[in-house]
């Protein structure tokens, strides 16, 4: 697994939002999908799919840096909600035969840089 190929499983599910099977075909049948933020944790598939087919918001993601090796991968990404201000994130993918074995995502608050760090932090 390269980091290209775990980009294209993300991207198909993103492209293929509106079709449950297509858009969820990266998971394996006894995924786990977990948010420590908010203490949800999501066992099987067929749970992701009932409720993000329920989801009451319009979401829009763009994907970062993707970087791991092996079975462990981490995705930065962006994600908004009805078209409002962007929200930072990061998913933390384990692998299993080629599919997600268990997801992890935290979701934070985007925030301006302080200006008393600017003397040392490097441009963007």
């Amino acid at each position: 697994m390269d980091a290209e190929t775990v980009r294209g499983m993300l991207e198909q599910q993103f492209e293929h939002a509106g079709d449950p099977e297509r858009s969820h075909a990266m998971y394996r049948e006894d995924a786990v999908l977990e948010f420590p933020q908010s203490g949800e944790r999501f066992e099987g598939v067929e749970n992701f799919r009932e409720w993000r087919s329920q989801y009451p918001a319009e979401t829009s993601f763009e994907l970062g840096e993707v970087r791991g090796h092996g079975a462990v991968w981490v995705v930065e990404l962006t994600v908004t909600y009805d078209e409002g201000p962007k929200h930072f994130g990061v998913s933390i993918l384990e692998l299993r035969d080629r599919k997600i074995t268990r997801e992890t995502i935290y979701v934070a608050d985007g925030f301006g840089a302080p200006d008393w760090r600017a003397r040392w932090r490097a441009a963007p």
